[in-house]
């Protein structure tokens, strides 16, 4: 009997588990397409907030607390206020192109198309018996704190056996960042030295 509970139980976990994947999942594919649909920057902006918020939520479900982690201090965080200064040194409204662009949208399709089909080749979700399951993960588990001395595995990893990937990531979000800043800053200028338009007399 307990077995079957237990069985019971996992079994309501999972389907718990694929209902939120597969909500996530939607609210995910709508405010894509809205955040490209909408004409309006500002309402752009905050709907690809939530946008990251919920990739953040998804990661959580799919236990990657540390990319969840990144994309809502990255994505949800530093990218919106950079996309808000950018309106605030443009405008609200995007101009509207007199040119149907059909060649990115073939590409997008094309490359979404390859990577779809690149899943084909992957192990199924959550398998016991996939490669990284057994060479990879059992390696950190076992020799992790030894090799390391970080109890917390996934620190392990992220700081000791990918430090360099882990370096060349931030290096890559700071050095992003700090062109973005800079364009601003650019534009700024820019709009200071333009001098006011000289007040009409009204004699």
């Amino acid at each position: 009997m307990g077995t079957v509970a237990r069985q019971g139980a996992r079994q309501g976990r999972r389907a718990i588990d694929l209902t939120l994947n597969i909500i996530l999942l939607i609210f995910v594919t709508a405010t894509g397409i809205a955040a490209v649909w909408l004409r309006n920057l500002l309402a752009s902006t905050m709907v690809l907030g939530i946008y990251s918020l919920l990739m953040a939520a998804l990661w959580v479900v799919l236990d990657a607390v540390d990319v969840a982690f990144t994309e809502a201090a990255v994505g949800a965080g530093v990218t919106t206020v950079l996309m808000l200064l950018a309106i605030a040194l443009t405008g609200h409204k995007e101009k509207r192109s007199r040119t149907k662009p059909w060649l990115p949208l073939a590409v997008s399709f094309a490359t979404a198309g390859l990577l779809i089909y690149a899943t084909l080749g992957m192990p199924a979700f959550g398998i016991a018996d996939a490669p990284a399951q057994l060479h990879v993960a059992p390696y950190y588990l076992e020799r992790g704190q030894t090799e390391t001395g970080v109890p917390n595995v996934v620190t392990a990893v992220l700081a000791s056996y990918r430090g360099f990937d882990t370096l060349g990531e931030v290096t890559v979000i700071f050095t992003a960042g700090m062109g973005v800043l800079v364009l601003l800053g650019g534009a700024t200028r820019r709009q200071r030295r333009v001098p006011a338009p000289a007040e009409e007399d009204s004699a």
